[in-house]
């Protein structure tokens, strides 16, 4: 935790040396707010055999302008779809240096940030490259990163727009695809776990394509969509006061997104455990899930019964973790996030 809370530490400082007020606030509000997400990247660090610390710093970087590209995409919501997806180009090139640097706000009514993103982008892309393995994970990394940019559509304020761009957009993407529907499809390509994944699976020497795809048809849709569900479910009470997208709200009910969730969170847990070192995904799948499981939000009397569910689903090492994980979430200050 102290070499993460280092990294931590160092992106802060750059952070807060952002000249534009807005932008500042957002990349501010992203470590401090998303420790949780920066804590559940680093442990991707301990699948390799060897630990790697440069490993460790391309986790937390990509982490952290992941969720700042997600913060400043959400304020900047009325600049419409494609100021999101020009955004959300940098979790593309990130991970490729052969591409060219875009103009990531070109369309954004916010630019000055005194480099920020194009630090954390150029972090990235020296250390993939001295990853072992990582041109056996290059291409899948490169669809699990273009997959993301629908994060941009999760953003669309209107409704109805939003659906019909996410429908069309997984009709696309998945078009022979119907174990999933086309929300659970968009909801599971919003993380970004799998190329934490991919990125861990890089960094151990002698790593072969076909190690890659296991590892890619794992997390997605599975380990991803099981991230999302429960984010989802956790603010479900403050998606529905602001009247913002929620997945989880998509399923016919409160009893059937109980179910589905459930049985989304044994397939995740299941196909962890096939993995090479199944045993290392399935302690970072289970922390996953219990730390969405402590949160406050889902610990209320109203939410008792679909929470025990989903604690249940998630088997006895999950719940080990979870008073675990409340303390460490008092210590940071994490409760409601």
């Amino acid at each position: 935790m102290r070499d993460v809370s280092r990294e931590v530490e160092d992106w802060r400082t750059v952070a807060a040396g952002i000249p534009d007020d807005a932008l500042r606030h957002d990349a501010l509000a992203a470590i401090n707010r998303k420790r949780a997400n920066i804590d559940g990247a680093a442990l991707f660090w301990t699948l390799p055999r060897v630990r790697s610390r440069e490993l460790l710093r391309l986790l937390v970087a990509y982490e952290i302008l992941a969720d700042f590209l997600d913060c400043t995409s959400e304020r900047a919501a009325h600049a419409g779809t494609t100021n999101g997806l020009q955004l959300h180009r940098a979790l593309i090139e990130a991970l490729d240096p052969d591409l060219d640097v875009s103009d990531y706000y070109r369309y954004h009514p916010w630019a000055q940030d005194g480099g920020y993103v194009r630090a954390l982008v150029d972090t990235c892309r020296q250390r993939c490259v001295a990853l072992p393995s990582y041109e056996a994970a290059r291409p899948l990394l490169h669809r699990a990163a273009c997959l993301t940019q629908v994060l941009a559509l999760n953003h669309e304020p209107d409704p109805s727009r939003r659906d019909a761009a996410l429908r069309l957009w997984a009709e696309e993407h998945f078009p022979s695809e119907d174990e999933l529907s086309w929300f659970e499809w968009a909801g599971g390509a919003s993380a970004w776990l799998t190329i934490l994944a991919l990125l861990a699976l890089a960094a151990d020497p002698g790593r072969d394509a076909q190690e890659a795809k296991d590892t890619y048809t794992v997390y997605l849709p599975w380990v991803s969509l099981a991230g999302t569900m429960l984010d989802s479910y956790g603010d479900m009470a403050e998606d529905a006061v602001n009247v913002a997208h929620s997945y989880i709200s998509h399923y016919a009910s409160t009893d059937a997104a109980a179910r589905r969730v459930a049985e989304i969170i044994r397939r995740s847990l299941d196909g962890a455990a096939s993995l090479r070192d199944g045993e290392r995904h399935l302690v970072i799948a289970s922390c996953m899930i219990a730390m969405y499981l402590s949160k406050d939000s889902v610990r209320t009397p109203e939410t008792r019964a679909f929470t025990q569910s989903l604690t249940h689903a998630a088997g006895p090492l999950t719940r080990l973790l979870m008073p675990v994980l409340r303390v460490w979430r008092l210590i940071y200050g994490q409760r409601a996030t």
